[in-house]
């Protein structure tokens, strides 16, 4: 793209080119060298350092393949307030003196690196005293990359040692991109050793490049350009092809661009939200590498915030309306199974998110959290107690107690990335006494000081009743059972006292209609093997094995048929050179998930077979 810069006197015109997106909005006047013969024009471009000394080149035209012109105001936006002060004084005679008159009619500026040498210099060039001379420096600063290296010290007071100079400077991260290491970060710390001899910041946390979900890098002319905020509030496709025409593409960019948003976004942007945007970005790997954002995955982490809401919604309906959360130590005691569990769950997901924060390991944060709520406190927890809550003894008590205990950690564990949620469920929430927090802002973050309740053992016990939960959904779905009955045969006595206790919430989280514990293999069952020592058994009354298995097996042979397909596909010569990496990408997720699905089909038929 091509920046022209003309002259409102004469219409002479200075071409130039620029790279960044912040240049073109930032240079839209240029400074001219009195004496460079090229450019001329006396009428048309007055002296002075700064833009408040050129008032007549303030039109601005830019011009696309020679179709468009158009004009507009000097944007200064990137004069930054803590910027170095230009060192260019303009010079004036003192009243009284003869020549103040001729002085009046000629502005003339010199520089000089203080007011005294620029002083000593304005007197030699007019061969005077200089008493006779007045000098003012100019208000303005150098632009972004020149000044950016004063900001860590500069914002607190710098040169004055303020109190926020003390108690802010240095800072401990500063965030930013690896295209400007050396515009910013370097001068930063060069500037900061050099005028404060200390470095500004201790670590560089590097931030990704965002891109489309095609990894490709947004363009207006591509018509891929995502808009945080159409991603927050939502926008219709009509909304962005109506933007299109406020832009200065041509006819056949503009036609390109709404073939893209078209493909990309058929039914438009939907609205997310900004703690769902915040959240999904910092899903991505981070230090460097490019961020591929889908609309898609933000709509996802949506529909995740609304199922934290959810369970706030029912926690609170829950909970009786004089409820008072109990302190930790008195109702670890009387615990259930489940209970523990989840307390122990809570623990281990507070280690993690306090390493991954630790480690700027935003991803192994977020995904932490996510299991947490979703996997661990919806998906079981909830489902597992909800019959009992209906109770008013003292086992719902202790239920009660645990759920508002993991809602108000999850609330704090996920406030960093979902700031609104977590903040309007957390003012709803009953308070322990010793909970005085106006905000959850400043209610302190979880640790595994204050959640010790890790137990391996416990979960290794309750991992093995949830894979026989999983187990009996995938046989209840391949082969199309509504409820089967099923038997638990277990040659290890401390394990089988767990599961005996948790039967009942193994046939409540599975929706069987039968599951119970014995010491031998019953007859006319279908045998899966859990464990070494555990056996799961499904009374074979409950299926009709020879129209199962027929279908069955044609589902498999038509995964087998997708699954050569891709093969032949990345057998292909230069397969790595030709076809576009998220194809390559797209081929290896359709292959992961179709040999996982092949897989469980084909234990479902050996398994029919030999019960046949």
């Amino acid at each position: 793209m091509m920046i022209i810069v003309k002259s409102s006197i004469s219409g002479n015109e200075i071409p130039m080119a620029t790279m960044r997106i912040e240049t073109m909005l930032g240079d839209t006047a240029i400074a001219v060298h009195p004496d460079y013969v090229r450019y001329m024009q006396p009428s048309d471009w007055p002296e002075g350092p700064t833009h408040h000394r050129r008032p007549n080149v303030t039109d601005y035209s830019q011009r696309n393949s020679g179709q468009r012109l158009w004009h507009r105001d000097w944007c200064i936006s990137r004069q930054l307030w803590w910027g170095h002060r230009i060192p260019a004084y303009r010079v004036s005679f003192r009243n009284g003196h003869p020549k103040n008159q001729k002085a009046d009619s000629h502005t003339m500026w010199v520089s000089g690196r203080c007011y005294q040498e620029a002083l000593e210099k304005a007197a030699a060039q007019l061969n005077v005293n200089e008493e006779h001379l007045e000098l003012t420096q100019d208000d303005d600063v150098l632009d972004t990359w020149f000044s950016s290296a004063l900001f860590p010290f500069a914002v607190h007071g710098w040169p004055s040692q303020t109190d926020d100079l003390d108690r802010f400077y240095p800072s401990t991260l500063l965030e930013t991109g690896h295209d400007i290491i050396f515009f910013w970060v370097a001068r930063m710390v060069m500037m900061g050793q050099k005028l404060t001899g200390r470095l500004p910041f201790k670590e560089v946390y590097l931030h990704s490049m965002v891109r489309d979900a095609h990894g490709r890098k947004m363009s207006k002319s591509l018509g891929n350009v995502i808009d945080p905020v159409d991603v927050i509030q939502g926008a219709s496709l009509e909304d962005l092809h109506a933007r299109l025409e406020g832009n200065l593409l041509d006819p056949a960019e503009k036609e390109r661009s709404r073939r893209g948003q078209a493909a990309d976004y058929p039914r438009g942007i939907p609205e997310c939200g900004t703690d769902a945007l915040r959240f999904t970005l910092c899903t991505y790997k981070a230090q460097g590498e490019d961020v591929n954002l889908d609309v898609n995955t933000v709509q996802t982490y949506r529909f995740f915030c609304n199922k934290i809401w959810n369970a706030a919604l029912f926690t609170l309906n829950a909970l009786p309306d004089n409820f008072e959360p109990s302190p930790m130590s008195e109702m670890l005691a009387d615990c259930s199974i489940m209970d523990r569990w989840i307390l122990s769950r809570l623990s281990d997901t507070t280690a993690k998110i306090n390493d991954g924060f630790q480690g700027y390991d935003f991803p192994i944060v977020t995904s932490a959290i996510h299991k947490f709520w979703v996997q661990n406190l919806c998906d079981v927890y909830l489902e597992s107690i909800k019959l009992s809550l209906r109770a008013d003894d003292h086992r719902a008590r202790v239920s009660r107690n645990v759920l508002h205990t993991c809602v108000d950690a999850g609330l704090r564990l996920i406030s960093p990335f979902m700031p609104y949620l977590s903040e309007e469920i957390f003012q709803r929430l009953p308070r322990r006494p010793e909970q005085e927090e106006p905000s959850i802002c400043v209610a302190p973050y979880p640790n595994t000081e204050e959640f010790p309740m890790f137990d391996g053992s416990l979960e290794e016990r309750v991992a093995l009743s949830l894979d026989i939960v999983n187990r009996i959904r995938s046989i209840q779905k391949e082969f199309g059972i509504p409820k089967l009955s099923g038997h638990i045969v277990c040659n290890n006595d401390d394990l089988g006292g767990v599961l005996s206790q948790l039967c009942p919430t193994m046939a409540t989280l599975s929706r069987c209609r039968m599951l119970q514990m014995t010491n031998q293999e019953p007859d006319r069952c279908l045998a899966t093997t859990v464990a070494s020592n555990c056996a799961l058994f499904v009374e074979m009354e409950d299926i009709d094995v020879p129209r199962v298995l027929q279908r069955l097996q044609a589902k498999l042979a038509k995964m087998n048929t997708g699954l050569k397909k891709i093969e032949a596909q990345r057998s292909m010569d230069s397969y790595e050179e030709k076809v576009p990496q998220n194809i390559r990408e797209k081929h290896d997720q359709q292959m992961e998930v179709l040999q996982a699905d092949s897989a469980r089909l084909g234990a479902a038929v050996a398994m029919l077979k030999m019960a046949r």
